[in-house]
């Protein structure tokens, strides 16, 4: 969730009902009054609950039911909010990643692609928040039981950012506004928390970047992180 003083913005809704509604009562939200869904891509885990927020303005880069289509690279607004969408390199059509913004602040929201893009990083540059994908370490990953087309299917282009892919993006994106990152869509099985952070912590060393007044998070499955001014 995104949320400014006149603005409440809902980004996916996979996951349980059930643990949505905890995660929005825990942190005394209404999600009825929410101005917007955005919604950036169709695999379960972004849309398992769409049914039950049927009845917010929901707005996608494709044809979702009732959703109000909006295109790559155009931004449209809501309310005190201008929202970016970008075309992401994932194995399902039209993934879209976004950046969100008002006069003040940018965030940059991605959590499902293989790159990004140099056409996209121009969009994200000093952004002051940033949640990117970090989903998993690549030898983690080659270990576990997976199925090896799925392993490919990860490492691929289309696939997942790796922790690796993940730092070395942040190093030529963060700027004198970032104030926080926090490290998303993490693998329960190819990627542990402190593996992406200390990854990141390591690339941001070598490359000679002062991360010393950022915030870094690490999202986790099952429980719901806060940032921002908030």
């Amino acid at each position: 969730m995104v949320k400014t003083k006149q603005t409440q913005l809902i980004i996916d809704c996979g996951t349980t009902w059930r643990y949505l509604r905890q995660e929005f009562d825990r942190h005394k939200i209404d999600y009825r009054k929410s101005d917007a869904l955005l919604i950036t891509h169709t695999h379960s885990d972004h849309i398992a609950q769409l049914k039950k927020l049927a009845e917010l303005p929901k707005y996608t880069t494709f044809d979702l039911n009732d959703s109000n289509i909006v295109s790559f690279y155009k931004s449209f607004t809501v309310n005190d909010l201008y929202i970016l969408p970008l075309a992401l390199s994932h194995d399902c059509e039209k993934t879209t990643g976004y950046v969100i913004s008002d006069i003040n602040e940018k965030l940059v929201y991605i959590t499902d692609t293989g790159y990004l893009s140099d056409k996209n990083k121009k969009h994200l540059k000093n952004a002051d928040y940033y949640v990117l994908e970090s989903n998993h370490d690549p030898i983690m990953l080659l270990n576990t039981n997976r199925p090896n087309m799925l392993k490919r299917r990860i490492l691929q282009d289309d696939g997942h950012l790796s922790n690796i892919d993940c730092a070395d993006s942040l190093c030529e994106l963060i700027g004198p506004n970032t104030k926080e990152i926090v490290l998303a869509h993490l693998s329960q099985e190819a990627n542990r928390p402190e593996i992406a952070y200390e990854t990141l912590c390591d690339i941001f060393t070598i490359n000679n970047v002062d991360y010393s007044n950022i915030k870094i998070s690490i999202a986790s499955q099952n429980k719901s992180c806060r940032g921002g001014r908030l």
